[in-house]
């Protein structure tokens, strides 16, 4: 099973969570559970999660990942959670595994997209591979989160059926849901059912 899909049979990914990185980490669902799901199925869901959640044009040429940028591409992923775990704990980013360490790290020395003022005068972002410059720009922020003092404010979903990591920008940082008109909104309903029932 691939991520949503709308009444056009496009991709919709999950967006929202404060950093790309986060973004990226979130599109495997239930991680840990027979449930799981992965949205990057195929390199079709890679290159649209690109298109969805990179800074480049949608509609930007851009050639078809290929099966061994998608694995690449999820080993990454796992590297990168690995990462902002470890930024987590009280030992730090020390704790981090070196192999994944040194992934994040080969990512992030690829080229990202760059910047490009059009005629319009608007900015926008280019790059000859959109798929393997937004995955050096995942890398590079991940690396950004995990050293910065808001790795902190990295918290898990409280939804026992999602637990997908989000940057807590609130005020107060005692955020609980990656979002509250999904997870937090089931919760509250899940909360006046049970008061209504006793």
């Amino acid at each position: 099973m691939a991520a949503l899909t709308d009444s056009t049979d496009t991709f919709r990914f999950r967006e929202g969570a404060g950093r790309i990185c986060l973004d990226f980490v979130r599109t495997l669902r239930l991680r840990g559970t027979a449930e799981a799901v992965d949205e990057l199925a195929d390199p079709a869901a890679l290159a649209a999660w690109v298109r969805q959640l990179g800074p480049c044009a949608p509609d930007a040429p851009a050639p078809v990942p290929s099966t061994e940028l998608l694995g690449w591409a999820r080993e990454l992923r796992e590297a990168v959670l690995a990462l902002l775990l470890a930024a987590r704990t009280p030992e730090g980013l020390a704790h981090c595994p070196p192999e994944a360490r040194q992934l994040v790290n080969q990512a992030a020395e690829q080229s990202v997209p760059v910047p490009v003022l059009e005629a319009s005068g608007s900015l926008g972002w280019r790059a000859d591979d959109p798929v393997a410059a937004t995955l050096a720009l995942v890398a590079r922020d991940a690396l950004d989160l995990a050293a910065s003092p808001l790795s902190d404010r990295v918290r898990e979903c409280a939804s026992d059926s999602c637990a997908a990591l989000f940057l807590d920008s609130s005020r107060p940082g005692t955020r609980r849901w990656c979002s509250m008109d999904a997870c937090g909104n089931q919760a509250k309903k899940a909360a006046f059912r049970e008061r209504a029932a006793s």
